[in-house]
This record gives C-alpha cells, sequence and structure tokens, in this order.
C-alpha cells in the first residue's frame, strides 16, 4: 500500500483550513428538502421519484467484486465524502440496473464495444493497471494513488500498456463512466437538494423563470465555502484527452 492510504478524503473547509464533517445534506441548501414538494407532483412522478430513494436496485450485472471495484472508481470520479454514510448516493445499482436492462443510448462510438462489454473491459485493465504500477489492487493502491491512474484515463494517456485500450478508446470509456455517474448522482433528489433543485415542473409548473428568483418553495443559497484535499485531482481542469473538442451525445451540447 502508498504512503496516500491516510490521505482524509473530506473536503476541506475554506474558512478554518480543516476537513468538513460529514453531513446528511452537504451543499448550499442545508434546510431544503426536494421532497417535501412530492403532494404537488402527480402519482407516477411521485412514484419513480421516490423509488430512487426507497427502492435502490439490486446487482444482476456486476459480480460483486466489480462493483466494488466500480464503487472505488465512482468514489473518485464524483467524490461524495462529505455525505454521511447514510446519504451516500448509490451510483453503482443505477450503473449495474442499466447494463442489466441492457439500456442504451440508441448509438455507439465507432471503435467503441457494447457498454457491457467496455465496463467488463474497463474495470480490468484499472485494476491489472493498478497492479502493475503498485504491485497491489486498485482499492489498495491509496486514495492519491487511484486519482492519479484515473486522471490518467481522463487524459487519454493510460500510465501502462494494457490491451484494452487497443480495443476501445480510453477517452470514450471515460466519458461513458463520468457520463454514468453524473445521470445517477444528479437523478436523486439528495443530489437535488444539494444544488436546491426544486423538482419537476409537472403538474405544477415553475413561474419565476428571470432575475434568478426563487419560487415561494424554495430558499435562498448559504454559503458552502470548500476546497479539494490538496493530494486530490478534484481541484484541476484539463480537457479531456488533452484535446479541445468536447466528448459527448450528438446534438446534445457535448455531454454524454
Amino acid at each position: 500500500m502508498t504512503s496516500g492510504d491516510a490521505a482524509d478524503p473530506r473536503p476541506v473547509d475554506a474558512a478554518t483550513g480543516l476537513p468538513r464533517e460529514a453531513s446528511a445534506q452537504p451543499g448550499y441548501y442545508p434546510s431544503f428538502s426536494t421532497l417535501d414538494q412530492q403532494n404537488f407532483w402527480d402519482a407516477k412522478t411521485r412514484s419513480v421519484i421516490l423509488a430512487r430513494v426507497h427502492d435502490v436496485p439490486k446487482l444482476r450485472f456486476f459480480s460483486a467484486e466489480q462493483a466494488r471495484l466500480l464503487q472505488g472508481v465512482c468514489a473518485r470520479v464524483l467524490p461524495q465524502d462529505d455525505r454521511d454514510p447514510e446519504h451516500v448516493i448509490p451510483i453503482v445499482p443505477q450503473i449495474d440496473h442499466r447494463l442489466a436492462e441492457n439500456v442504451t443510448d440508441g448509438y455507439r462510438y465507432e471503435g467503441m464495444p457494447p457498454d457491457r462489454e467496455a465496463y467488463t473491459l474497463g474495470l480490468q485493465a484499472i485494476d491489472d493497471t493498478a497492479a502493475t504500477l503498485h504491485h497491489a489492487g486498485f482499492l489498495e493502491i491509496g486514495l492519491p494513488a487511484q486519482d492519479a491512474l484515473l486522471r490518467s484515463l481522463h487524459d487519454g494517456k493510460p500510465p501502462a500498456d494494457h490491451p484494452t485500450w487497443a480495443r476501445m478508446p480510453v477517452h470514450r470509456f471515460w466519458m461513458l463512466l463520468l457520463g454514468d455517474c453524473i445521470e445517477a448522482y444528479y437523478s436523486h433528489p439528495w443530489a437535488w437538494d444539494e444544488i436546491g433543485f426544486g423538482g419537476p415542473a409537472y403538474p405544477r409548473a415553475y413561474m419565476r423563470l428571470e432575475r434568478g428568483e426563487p419560487e415561494p418553495w424554495e430558499v435562498r443559497e448559504s454559503r458552502y465555502a470548500w476546497a479539494a484535499p490538496p493530494w486530490s485531482a478534484s481541484a484541476e481542469w484539463s480537457p479531456v484527452g488533452g484535446r479541445t473538442e468536447q466528448y459527448g451525445s450528438p446534438g446534445q451540447g457535448g455531454t454524454h
């Protein structure tokens, strides 16, 4: 194991310089609850959204070992270290559900295998690369080393040769993974609480569409000043693959 094993993953409070304590509802809207608005939704909308909280899908596609590995990867791709354990948004079960149901965007980039195969190949490549560089699996190499390995995939420059990257473009796999993480996280009402999103606009519409004014059921933003841990790649930005063009879905503004 590396010297980074004891690294504290929590974001740092900008005012005190100390790691923030985990909470049920981090973010800029600590007193806001999207679910408080559920009586204004129709029955179908309410059923779909409540299921995201109470009916987390059981694993059907990934093996237990693959799921643990993907959980470790997702924890670095989209950290939730300022959430308490009871309010960590379940990303891996949602990815597993999509793959088990074989739900896709309806197209595939040239050179990319089907999503199921891409995940199987990509996860194995991540674990194999960790073993090549650190003589341990990805979950055992320590957080800074995990960040560095995943950053190399983002940059399109894996640090060790692996046959997987001859079978699919590394930047396309990265965007597949990133897109699934973002979709699973920001479709959950706890993430809506975090960003102050008031939930579905149907059947009750949003009325105050100008000047950034809140709706009557929304709350004002509170300060949530934080910084990434000093060893983390979260504070850095660069284009995927070191390129300026966007890697995303056609006609959707560069999103996956």
